[in-house]
């Protein structure tokens, strides 16, 4: 058993709403912040039990179908993100599938910022709401999820009733079981895998870098052609969280572990000096030479499309298919991944504590692990978003569904392999920001 310090409520959450939520106000910040005060904080730590999910423990077929024949006839309304439309597509054909097989009516509710979800949950537990709440299922992890787990915000121990979840063969996968480095303790389903993935125009280059130190090399040869954003910036943020891994790996191990740890001002001047040192020797050969920073990711593929950059990076490989497809990138676009290393996490649903339609929210998010929901979502012109599952536990027929016979030219290779690097604790996305704005910010 393992116990989180029960750090003030408030000063959590605006971390979430300042530092990681990348389309996060001002105005929203400060009305999150207003209802979260009013929120009565946690009389104890949150226990973190590390045992709390018995992977092995089977789930009756009985318990299951019990929970299908509650939620027929009920509405689900998930809150999620409706910044892309192939998300938003793909979120219909499941409120389709699951109103064909379950009678489940799945409301999309699209989301500027996770945040504003989790405010809305905030202030109904603030109000005594607590089981008529509007949010029954939330895309979510790092510190969104840390923080409403710490505030009690989340249903409990669910996960062990869905049949799907075995599917992604937990005892071997770890990482479905762990949230930005913490444990899920049965109160997330994971439905997605992400990871950095790097692309470049092979009109342009046909050597891309491979490695952090032949980034560099390849930045000052090719000035101007390559770029991040700045953070707190999602993508930007992933960039240097890789850069700080890679450094970190350098140094004595001791260092590096401390990436896994809420970060202390000892910790924050061991780990952090090598990224400056090198981001100091990038900046010049970078995009405007490093003077100007593009303020969300997102922009990087447009300036990669007008031929301004050669190289670029997106948290979504599968993705790269897709915009070329839809014109939006060259047809000469080819991605890649680091071979030092790519920057990974899962994303998951979570039900809040007061969920209205819980029976219902539960057989969709096993519904969002199924073969089927998974295989549609991994094809690139459905999402591209890589699945959760472990192939070895699916029958040959399913196994089948998640092997295109054409792999569109623009893909990431099939033997492009890259060793995953786990999320630092998510206490250091403010850090990282904070001293980012210090050292660069000023020449904006």
């Amino acid at each position: 058993m393992r116990v989180m310090e029960n750090k003030p409520s408030y000063l959590i959450f605006m971390w979430i709403l300042l530092l990681f939520c990348p389309l996060i106000s001002a105005q929203g910040a400060l009305k999150t912040l207003k209802t979260l005060k009013t929120l009565e904080p946690l009389k104890a730590p949150l226990l973190i039990d590390t045992q709390a999910i018995d992977t092995k423990a089977s789930v009756t077929q009985t318990q299951f179908t019990q929970l299908v024949q509650q939620a027929r006839g009920q509405s689900v309304y998930f809150y999620a993100w409706g910044g892309d439309p192939q998300v938003n597509r793909y979120l219909q054909w499941v409120a389709q599938r699951v109103n064909t097989l379950y009678a489940i009516n799945m409301q999309h509710v699209k989301l500027a910022q996770t945040s504003d979800a989790v405010s809305r949950v905030l202030a109904e537990a603030s109000a005594g709401n607590t089981t008529a709440g509007q949010v029954d299922l939330l895309w979510i992890n790092g510190l969104n999820f840390a923080t409403m787990a710490q505030n009690n915000l989340l249903e409990a121990q669910w996960l062990g009733l869905l049949p799907n979840f075995a599917l992604t063969n937990p005892d071997q996968n770890p990482a479905v079981t762990m949230d930005f480095g913490m444990p899920t303790n049965g109160m997330e389903a994971p439905w997605g895998k992400a990871a950095l993935t790097f692309y470049y125009d092979s009109a342009h280059t046909s050597s891309p870098p491979k490695t952090l130190p032949a980034l560099l090399r390849w930045s000052k040869l090719n000035p101007g052609r390559f770029t991040y954003a700045k953070p707190p910036d999602f993508l930007g943020l992933s960039f240097l969280k890789y850069a700080l891994i890679i450094l970190s790996q350098q140094q004595e191990p001791a260092i590096l572990a401390q990436l896994y740890e809420p970060p202390t001002a000892q910790s924050q001047a061991l780990v952090l000096a090598p990224l400056w040192q090198f981001l100091d020797q990038l900046h010049p050969y970078l995009w405007r030479k490093g003077q100007y920073f593009l303020s969300n990711g997102a922009s990087i593929r447009r300036l990669v499309d007008d031929s301004e950059l050669t190289l670029g990076f997106t948290f979504s490989g599968g993705d790269i298919p897709g915009a070329v497809e839809r014109f939006e990138l060259p047809l000469s676009i080819k991605s890649y991944a680091m071979k030092d290393g790519s920057l990974s996490n899962v994303h998951f649903v979570t039900i809040p504590f007061n969920a209205q339609h819980k029976a219902a929210a539960k057989v969709v998010a096993n519904f969002l692990m199924s073969p089927e929901a998974q295989a549609k979502k991994q094809q690139p012109s459905n999402w591209g978003d890589r699945t959760v599952l472990d192939l070895s536990m699916l029958s040959p027929e399913q196994q089948l569904m998640f092997h295109p016979s054409k792999r569109h030219p623009s893909a990431l290779p099939a033997n492009n392999s890259s060793p995953s690097l786990s999320e630092p604790h998510p206490s250091w996305n403010a850090v990282i920001t904070t001293q980012w704005e210090k050292r660069y910010g000023a020449k904006q």
